[in-house]
Parts: structure tokens; C-alpha cells; sequence
């Protein structure tokens, strides 16, 4: 599990990192615009980031699985190999994705580049555009949110069959965590992407948007270090080692 939560961070990293300094650029600048050839490469950018992390996710809740279904059997089905050639599959999966999507938005007219934004700035019917990016959507979000789900009802059935209560919520501590990360990242992209769009939603979907791609992915290691009982216990400590120190600062005042 802590081999795929490196890789999530990483690619978590690179989402951000990919929009972020534009954006703050375009916060600081007047002149908010972009050259062809960057935006597209943005836009390829985080189209292959998003697509690996939605298909890393799926390998993240097989990890689970099979971490309570076939406790036994851990070690063996999620080898090194097995968890290397999982995640690089999910990369190049998403890389695959992203271009073929990329090379079919070049081609249309007008040309699909910053995907909705610029999809509403467009003079031209964009009818063609907008059901490309819905069934993109079914195929990267909804798939994997149904592969997902159908982990999560094995493994639930995995931990009702737990005799013991304290089994039951060890068992079920170790998939809150990704649950609560599955939950942000799928819904608040099925919400932008697939809900049909309206005036009053214009400004819903540029917070859920900013969301999806700055908070999303800075509050993914704080779920997952949260859950980790070093890490609750270092924080407990330092909050306990600052205590006094503000009691004493406060009698010497």
C-alpha cells in the first residue's frame, strides 16, 4: 500500500504543479494568455494525470481486496513485480488515453484545447465536442468507479464475515482512507464533467474545478497520514510538547 500511496503522491504532485504556477502567473499578470503549443502540452498533461490516477485508484482498492479477502495470499499476489507492473500499466494506460483524446480534440472544429473553458468560448457548434468529453467521461470515470465499487462490495462482504468487532474495524480503518479519497476525486470530476451545464452552475463548476485540481490533490496525503497511527501519535506528541510551553509563557506574562 505505502508503494502506491508514493506513486499517488507523485502523480498528485504533477497534477497540481501542471496548472498551478499558470495560474498564479495569471493571478499576478494582466496579460492572461497562453501560446499553442504550451496549451496543448497542458492539456495533455492533465489529461494523463488524471487518467493514471483514476486507474491507479482501481489498483489501490484491488490492494485492499486482497489484503482482507486473501490475507494469506498478500505477499504472494501483490509481489514487487506484480505491484510495479500494475503501476506502470495504470501510467501508460493514462499516457495512451490522453494522447488519443488529445489527437481527436486537435482534429475537430473548433479546436478542443482547455476542454470546457474553452469549449464555451467557441463560435462554432460544439455538440460533437461536448458528447466526445461525456463519453471520454463514462470510459475514464465512470469504469473505474464501477470497478471500484465492485471491490468495495467483495471486501464489505470480506468484513462482515469478521467474527470479532475489533477485527471488523481494524478491517474497515484500512479502506476509509481511500474511500474518503475515491469519493473527493470521482465525484467532484463526475460532477464538472458530466452534469448537464447551466448558467447558474457556471460558477459551482470553477470552485469545484480549482478544487479537483489544487485542493484535491494536497488533501490526498493529509486523509492517508491522518489514518496512520505514527503519525496521529508524532502529532499528539508535539501538540502535548507545546502546552506547556504556552502555560509557562503565560505566568511569565
Amino acid at each position: 500500500m505505502n508503494f502506491f500511496l508514493s506513486y499517488l503522491a507523485v502523480i498528485d504532485m504533477s497534477y497540481a504543479s501542471n496548472n498551478v504556477p499558470k495560474m498564479l502567473a495569471n493571478l499576478m499578470n494582466k496579460k492572461r494568455t497562453i501560446s499553442f503549443i504550451p496549451c496543448v502540452m497542458q492539456t495533455f498533461l492533465y489529461l494523463t494525470f488524471a487518467a493514471t490516477e483514476c486507474l491507479i485508484l482501481v489498483v489501490m482498492s484491488y490492494d485492499r481486496y486482497v489484503a482482507i479477502c486473501h490475507p494469506l495470499q498478500y505477499t504472494v499476489i501483490m509481489s514487487w513485480r506484480v505491484c510495479t507492473i500494475l503501476a506502470l500499466t495504470s501510467g501508460s494506460c493514462g499516457f495512451a488515453l490522453s494522447l488519443v483524446a488529445l489527437l481527436w480534440a486537435l482534429g475537430c472544429e473548433p479546436p478542443l484545447r482547455e476542454i470546457l473553458s474553452v469549449l464555451k468560448l467557441a463560435c462554432a457548434d460544439t455538440w460533437v465536442n461536448q458528447v466526445f468529453i461525456f463519453a471520454t467521461c463514462v470510459f475514464v470515470l465512470v469504469g473505474p468507479l464501477s470497478l471500484i465499487l465492485v471491490s468495495y462490495v467483495h471486501t464489505l462482504g470480506a468484513i462482515l464475515k469478521i467474527q470479532t468487532k475489533e477485527g471488523r474495524i481494524k478491517a474497515l480503518s484500512t479502506c476509509s482512507s481511500h474511500l474518503c479519497v475515491v469519493g473527493l476525486f470521482f465525484g467532484i470530476a463526475m460532477v464538472v464533467y458530466m452534469v448537464p451545464d447551466s448558467n447558474q452552475r457556471e460558477e459551482q463548476e470553477k470552485m469545484l474545478s480549482l478544487f479537483h485540481s489544487l485542493f484535491n490533490p494536497m488533501l490526498n496525503p493529509l486523509i492517508y497520514s491522518l489514518r496512520n497511527a505514527q503519525v496521529k501519535g508524532a502529532l499528539h506528541r508535539a501538540l502535548q510538547r507545546k502546552r506547556p510551553m504556552t502555560r509557562v509563557y503565560g505566568l511569565c506574562l
